[in-house]
């Protein structure tokens, strides 16, 4: 199987899991989290009958809290296996063999506590009734859980619906400024050097075809520096020797993905506010690393002599990236902007990942 049949195969299969209204079982924060609801549940048994002995409840309680985290983390791990293989299936259909499944290891669970863990409960009530009685607690309990979880997917649907909806706004209003300059210069070049031209207007093409791409999809970081340096090869033309590069970024792991066209708008910037009002020219750094599993990367351009060659407008695509970084990683995404001297600096920092790292919250 080949690497690009792998990689759609992992998108189809992370999409039918996303597509299931089941929490991921398998994460620690849910195992957590249903090892707390279910010790919760443990203390109510004990509270709510309010027996004359009350002492008596508290001595039961480790028995009680030993039988109901088995029941939950049992029917966790069922679930957490059944997952992969009942995702692809209708949702109501996903329900009906959750449920069963439910009430199946809580009805096994009942057996094995009545004849090897609570004895004493032989004195208090039949097989039958024991049995029969934390069934029908699980029957009560179980439908709520699952309506829970069907209603939480959901609206984690549509909050995921309207952000790629944001998303993809945002990055549809990403269209490089420099284009009828780069239809001018394409336009001398069929004259003088058809070869150029050519070249080009394939560079061109592929920047607007990453523009207009999926926003949802990620990129490796080689293919994002490929669309800059097709970006940089367009503007060559145009400026000569009067843009210098200075990349400093072997830090940063080629494989490693980002969303597209995350740095070339800030290139685009840089050479529009920096490096085109300067006679002399100038040179842009950029450099980054990866820390902590978390990448920087940093833009540096020169500041023009005299304040009134600054051009307007420096904000729209770095008000863009700024918001594409907050909608796609949160708090981990961030952007800072700072001016020294003669330097304007613009800092990106964001999480390094692979193309199919899941949201273990989810």
């Amino acid at each position: 199987m080949s690497q690009t049949e792998s990689s759609n195969n992992a998108v189809s299969r992370k999409d039918s899991m996303d597509q299931c209204f089941l929490p991921n079982f398998c994460g620690l924060r849910m195992v957590f989290v249903v090892v707390m609801i279910a010790q919760l549940f443990a203390f109510l048994v004990v509270l709510i009958p309010q027996p004359a002995n009350f002492a008596s409840k508290w001595q039961d309680l480790g028995l009680i809290s030993l039988y109901v985290q088995w029941c939950a983390l049992a029917s966790s791990a069922s679930l957490c296996l059944l997952k992969p293989f009942i995702c692809h299936l209708s949702q109501r259909t996903v329900a009906m063999i959750s449920y069963l499944v439910v009430l199946l290891v809580v009805l096994a669970v009942s057996e094995l506590a009545y004849w090897y863990v609570y004895p004493g409960a032989t004195s208090k009530m039949t097989h039958w009734s024991f049995v029969l009685k934390n069934v029908a607690i699980a029957i009560i309990l179980t439908g709520p859980i699952l309506r829970y979880f069907y209603v939480q997917h959901q609206w984690r649907a549509k909050v995921r619906a309207e952000a790629e909806a944001r998303l993809q706004s945002l990055q549809s209003r990403i269209r490089p400024h420099f284009f009828f300059n780069s239809m001018n210069t394409i336009a001398s070049l069929t004259q003088t050097n058809a070869d150029q031209a050519e070249a080009a207007v394939h560079d061109l093409a592929d920047l607007f075809r990453a523009s207009l791409a999926d926003a949802r999809k990620f990129h490796s970081f080689r293919e994002e520096l490929e669309l800059c340096e097709r970006y940089l090869e367009i503007e060559k033309l145009r400026l000569g020797e009067r843009l210098q590069l200075e990349w400093q970024i072997s830090e940063i792991p080629l494989d490693s993905y980002v969303p597209p066209l995350l740095i070339q708008p800030l290139l685009e910037n840089a050479i529009y506010h920096g490096i085109e009002p300067r006679t002399e020219g100038g040179t842009i750094t950029i450099s980054g690393k990866k820390e902590n599993n978390q990448i920087s990367l940093t833009i540096e351009n020169p500041v023009p002599i005299s304040k009134d060659e600054t051009k307007s407008g420096n904000s729209i695509a770095q008000d863009n990236i700024r918001s594409r970084l907050t909608t796609m990683f949160g708090r981990r995404g961030v952007m800072d902007v700072s001016e020294k001297e003669d330097v304007y600096s613009v800092s990106l920092k964001w999480p390094c990942r692979n193309e199919f790292d899941e949201d273990t919250d989810h």
